[in-house]
């Protein structure tokens, strides 16, 4: 009796949560983020076009277009535009720049009650963070592998 009881609620737990989280499209979502993320580096690479038409030269220009796009994005997560493009692109919104970018504000901004130290300043690198420390520990550890093999 209680097997068969157990095996109702499992039925039903099964149907509860089939209702409450339906498959999404994945097909739909994918062209989604294809698009969205192809449109960030498309303007990307527009930015690099009009920064070098108006005189830049190439190294400068490699500094200005991601600073650009950090400053967008830090702008949109601020107005609260760039959680509403987030939703419909998903992991299109997850191309580096712009992602590292919305994971330093969306944490300074949401902890900004605490203060300027312990909350904005404390918080903003809690996602961000690790990637910062990690990158530039990886890159070290590349860095010196590259210098010693260029060394035979």
């Amino acid at each position: 009796m209680a097997s068969k009881n157990n095996q109702n609620q499992d039925k039903a737990y099964l149907e509860m949560t089939e209702k409450a989280s339906p498959n999404s499209p994945i097909v739909k979502n994918c062209i989604k983020v294809f698009l969205i993320g192809g449109l960030i580096c498309a303007f990307g690479e527009l930015l690099f076009y009009l920064y070098g038409k108006c005189g830049f030269d190439e190294e400068t220009v490699k500094s200005l277009v991601p600073t650009t796009i950090i400053a967008i994005t830090a702008i949109l997560t601020g107005v609260g535009l760039f959680d509403d493009i987030a939703k419909h692109a998903g992991a299109g919104t997850l191309v580096p720049i712009t992602g590292f970018a919305n994971s330093v504000v969306s944490p300074a901004m949401e902890f900004q009650t605490e203060g300027r130290i312990l909350g904005t300043g404390a918080k903003m690198f809690a996602i961000a963070g690790p990637v910062i420390v990690y990158g530039c520990g990886t890159a070290t550890l590349y860095g010196v592998i590259y210098f010693i093999c260029s060394l035979f």
